[in-house]
């Protein structure tokens, strides 16, 4: 019995002792994920397999997939290719209940005890999950402390928003990642957007191997700008002359990012601000506030409050609006942030209500379009046809906007959004007409005008007479910086010339009678697409691309040629080339089909439906 009693107690024993070995990490921290849709809820080593425990957060009925080259990779480098899926299939895709959320489970290869990190990768390819510095010790992580080099700024309560510096001149940048580790991403994205240069993506930021980065550019006034990285963005301001600081804390950034652990202690701020006006900065950084006029936490129950508009005239949608403004107002009031701050969430406010008033006609719209679910064609065609009433002088309320008409309006990284949606919208000539009486506007109107000059230098055309008339009455600072945008195009366009992307056919010394017909003559019994264009129209270097990919699809059907508007103005003129670019398909034997405008998509259906039939 007692022989018995001891061989139960060595295997119990023994049990323990494995069990023992089982190393449990519940909710690992992590420093950097590539995305929020799946996280690790725990991972269990022991001697024979890893499993790591997944939970997914998703849009309901949509799929998500992890890929069979899925692997870990511990802190002495070594791979952990992924075994198999549980409650997953690897490579197939996996659709997320109604709930938006799922479990399954990853097993990977018995990992060592003296691993203390791991990172998770689902592959080298564009667009691959992944997760840095998963941490198997959490209590070593969870002692952080800020580097004594890194400044903590505290907001002035007292501060108010100084007028906007107006003048071209560099702005600089330097940035710090904190926790960087070699192998994470070492590339970021600047996104910007003034009253001149429509959104660009300014080139890419380039992280060193030390976790710090630094950028500089021209600016004219104060420039709401973000940095875009893998794991996360970050919102700043530049202004001429100024120097920008940021120290991005990729632990804190995480927390903040995670479903799981968003409870958890803070491990300092995200983001520290230092430089200009950092302690303003550094209060729309930790106290952001905003404003949604049409509400809605997902698509669903944006919808849902858009169809409540069906059936309202544009004068009842905008009542609905002001009558929030009272509600938003009182809770900035309260706010204990600074002065400054409080101006820059009240434009916030007022541009949030303008661009909703501005896009009257938009959501109504929409509003009939999705309560009668009218789709493809149907929802096109009533889109384009229909007309909402929008009553004269229906824009005028927007001159009780004192933020926005201030230059102030400057600092809030939606105001150029403004003058962007009203020139897309086309209502120009109603904003200016009905803000014109006011004494306020001139600031806002300045920059309307400014960003039409802007987005024709976009679109590859050079400052006319007209528009440097209009910069000289402005700021120099404006004219500085769309003469450098004005150089800068010149030089683009004198390269253009040299890469139009087709083959220019020589006709020899004929009259201008008779040169379409010598054009096209030696390609007699053929389909021909016949292009008029020119360096300087940007609707044609747009269209050169697509064109390209045409030709080459096509280049045993159709013959591509072109004809430089600017050496063939008798040309053009005798076949009636008024609008650039135009386009001649010209089938066999029959009359030709003459279309203007870049649309690559109706031309390719064209050929379609018409050349090649």
């Amino acid at each position: 019995m007692k022989r018995f009693a001891l061989m139960i107690s060595l295997l119990v024993s023994i049990l323990c002792m494995a069990q023992a070995k089982d190393r449990i990490v519940e909710r690992p921290p992590f420093l950097a994920q590539s995305s929020s849709s799946i996280e690790v809820d725990k991972i269990v080593m022991s001697d024979t397999v890893t499993t790591v425990y997944i939970k997914a957060f998703y849009r309901p009925k949509y799929w998500i997939k992890i890929a069979t080259g899925s692997v870990l990779k511990d802190n002495n480098g070594n791979l952990y290719p992924v075994r198999k899926g549980i409650g997953i299939t690897l490579d197939k895709e996996f659709w997320m209940p109604e709930s938006g959320e799922a479990e399954f489970q990853l097993t990977f290869p018995p990992i060592p005890q003296n691993v203390t990190c791991l990172d998770f990768s689902e592959g080298d390819f564009e667009g691959a999950y992944k997760i840095w510095g998963i941490q198997l010790d959490k209590k070593t992580f969870s002692k952080f402390r800020l580097p004594k080099d890194v400044t903590v700024t505290k907001a002035d309560h007292k501060t108010t928003l100084p007028e906007p510096v107006v003048k071209y001149a560099k702005a600089v940048l330097k940035g710090r990642i904190l926790d960087y580790q070699k192998g994470m991403p070492n590339k970021g994205s600047l996104y910007f957007q003034d009253v001149i240069r429509d959104e660009a993506q300014e080139g890419k930021i380039r992280i060193q191997d030390d976790g710090t980065f630094y950028h500089e550019m021209n600016v004219f006034m104060v420039t709401p700008c973000m940095i875009r990285f893998p794991f996360g963005a970050v919102s700043y301001l530049l202004a001429p002359g100024e120097t920008t600081s940021i120290v991005i804390n990729l632990r804190e950034n995480a927390r903040k990012q995670s479903h799981l652990r968003q409870t958890e202690k803070p491990y300092g701020k995200e983001i520290y601000y230092g430089g200009y006006l950092a302690g303003v900065q550094q209060e729309l950084a930790d106290h952001p506030m905003s404003f949604s006029f049409i509400e809605g936490n997902s698509y669903e129950e944006y919808q849902q409050q858009i169809k409540k508009l069906n059936g309202k005239t544009a004068e009842e949608y905008k009542a609905q609006i002001l009558a929030r403004l009272p509600e938003f107002r009182k809770q900035i009031t309260q706010s204990k942030e600074s002065p400054a701050y409080k101006e820059i969430i009240n434009t916030d406010l007022e541009l949030s209500a303008a661009l909703k008033i501005i896009e009257t006609e938009r959501n109504l719209k929409l509003a009939h379009i999705m309560t009668n679910g009218l789709e493809g064609e149907k929802a096109n065609k009533y889109y384009a046809e229909t007309k909402i009433d929008i009553p004269q002088g229906y824009y005028e309320s927007l001159q009780e906007f004192t933020y926005i008409l201030s230059p102030k309006a400057s600092y809030n990284s939606r105001y150029p959004i403004l003058f962007d949606i009203i020139r897309r919208i086309g209502i120009d000539d109603k904003i200016l007409k009905s803000l014109s009486n006011h004494t306020a506007t001139g600031y806002l109107i300045q920059n309307l005008k400014a960003q039409v000059i802007g987005v024709s230098m976009r679109d590859l055309n050079p400052l006319n007479d007209k528009q440097k008339a209009e910069l000289a009455t402005m700021p120099a600072a404006y004219n500085e910086m769309a003469l450098a945008m004005n150089n800068d195009l010149l030089k683009q366009i004198e390269i253009n010339k040299k890469k139009t992307g087709f083959t220019v056919n020589e006709t020899g010394e004929v009259s201008n009678e008779d040169l379409f017909p010598s054009i096209i003559s030696k390609f007699r019994g053929h389909t021909l697409l016949v292009d008029f264009w020119a360096t300087w129209c940007g609707p044609c270097m747009r269209l050169i691309p697509e064109m390209e990919k045409m030709a080459e699809k096509y280049k045993d059907q159709v013959i591509f040629l072109k004809v430089n508007a600017d050496k063939e103005k008798e040309l053009c003129s005798m076949f009636n080339v008024v609008a650039l670019p135009t386009l001649f398909f010209i089938p066999v034997g029959g009359k030709p089909i003459i279309e203007t405008g870049a649309m690559p998509e109706k031309y390719e259906q064209i050929i379609k439906d018409k050349l090649l039939k």
